[in-house]
């Protein structure tokens, strides 16, 4: 019987939220990971879980193994996906959805071999391919709110590809591996999801992915420890971004944007739509600029007046314009993204507002922790049948 949902990127920042909240609703999850030089795809799996344990034990209700993911390692960059006969077969038998999660969030790339074309065009249509081998007809694909591209005025949820101006290699690959998907035959039922910048958790503040808006806190971060207090001051980042002070973006936390998916994955009468998982209200440019600033003066350490290496406030302003160009298309004002579809299914899971003191958590956070590096590493669990490595449990699952 097939039962178990199949989940990519799950090690990255969304998929972790979308792989724990999946378990704690009941689901069962299976997961497409890669092995990495430090720790196999099992081991991955078991410290990506490990700060939900006692979550997931509450919610086992004797059942353990229903609250633990099956493990098959992968690699989306590979043609086969490096899935062997058995591991192909068992997704025949038991996975009935694929949720496809993982993407490449670099903004420009050199060519299309590499990021963010890799993962984001070839590794769609390596996945495609693996539903029609393994008779996969239904998926829940995460895009992004930015296929819009360089477009103004009010984006529609069922509008796609109308002629835009695309900013980045981000986007374009993005916009293409919507396309892809939507056009794929195989797929009887497609659900479409376009977050916008997904930022930390609203609640814990804590985040393990450091793109967009912390790509920028941490380039501020850096370049400050060459500079005294003050020396900041007279260059306001917003007036170094030649910004208007108008454009806002739309901010989403990870905790808000996992719920909302996992809700109306859970419910098939929301499938088939496209969601454009955005802010109630956009926060301002000029505000996370000023955020960035105070925080790097309160947060990060700064230099000495006696540092031989200290520089001056035209240095950093100079240092920041120049290194923030590849940053530029970001800082854009957002347009009015329609969210009909989203209110109709998940109106009672509102975005929390993120505003000038949750931003300001969030870059705490990210600043003490050393951009994740001060994050308390976890222990290797005993336990590590907690998490179904495939090729151990055939039997057992099947």
């Amino acid at each position: 019987m097939r039962k178990f949902y199949l989940l990519t990127g799950a090690t990255g920042m969304l998929g972790g939220y979308l792989l724990r909240d999946g378990l704690l609703s009941g689901d069962q999850m299976a997961v497409l990971v890669r092995d990495h030089r430090r720790a196999a795809a099992a081991q991955r799996v078991a410290d990506l879980l490990a700060p939900y344990e006692s979550m997931l034990a509450d919610a086992d209700n004797g059942d353990a193994d229903a609250r633990r993911p099956v493990v098959l390692p992968c690699d989306l960059a590979q043609d086969d996906l490096a899935l062997d006969s058995r591991s192909i077969d068992w997704i025949a038998n038991h996975c009935h959805s694929i949720v496809h999660n993982a993407a490449s969030l670099q903004f420009h790339g050199a060519d299309r071999r590499g990021e963010p074309w890799q993962t984001n065009v070839d590794g769609t249509r390596r996945i495609l391919n693996l539903c029609r081998t393994t008779g996969i007809h239904r998926m829940h694909y995460v895009s992004t709110a930015y296929v819009c591209g360089l477009r103004s005025g009010r984006i529609l949820e069922d509008e796609l590809d109308v002629g835009q101006t695309l900013g980045n290699d981000y986007e374009r690959s993005k916009l293409e591996s919507e396309q892809m998907v939507r056009d794929a035959s195989v797929l009887e039922s497609l659900t479409v999801y376009r977050p916008a910048i997904i930022v930390g958790d609203s609640k814990t503040f804590e985040t393990t992915g450091y793109h967009g808006f912390y790509a920028i806190l941490k380039l501020a971060h850096t370049l400050v420890s060459r500079v005294e207090l003050g020396a900041t001051s007279g260059g306001e980042l917003a007036s170094i971004l030649g910004l208007d002070r108008a454009e806002s973006k739309h901010l989403v936390p990870v905790d808000w944007v996992s719920s909302v998916i996992t809700h109306i994955r859970a419910n098939p009468q929301f499938h088939g739509r496209t969601y454009h998982l955005t802010a109630g209200r956009p926060t301002l440019v000029s505000e996370m600029a000023s955020v960035i600033q105070e925080a790097v003066e309160r947060y990060s350490q700064l230099a000495s007046c006696n540092d031989p290496r200290r520089l001056d406030g035209d240095w950093i302003t100079n240092a920041f314009r120049e290194q923030m160009s590849v940053y530029q298309s970001y800082w854009r004002d957002d347009p009015e993204f329609d969210q009909q579809n989203t209110q109709w299914a998940a109106g009672h899971l509102p975005c929390p507002m993120v505003d000038r003191d949750l931003l300001m958590q969030m870059a705490r956070w990210a600043i003490t922790s050393r951009f994740g590096r001060a994050v308390q590493p976890i222990l290797r669990q005993p336990e590590t049948h907690r998490v179904n490595l495939l090729m151990c449990n055939l039997e057992v699952q099947g």
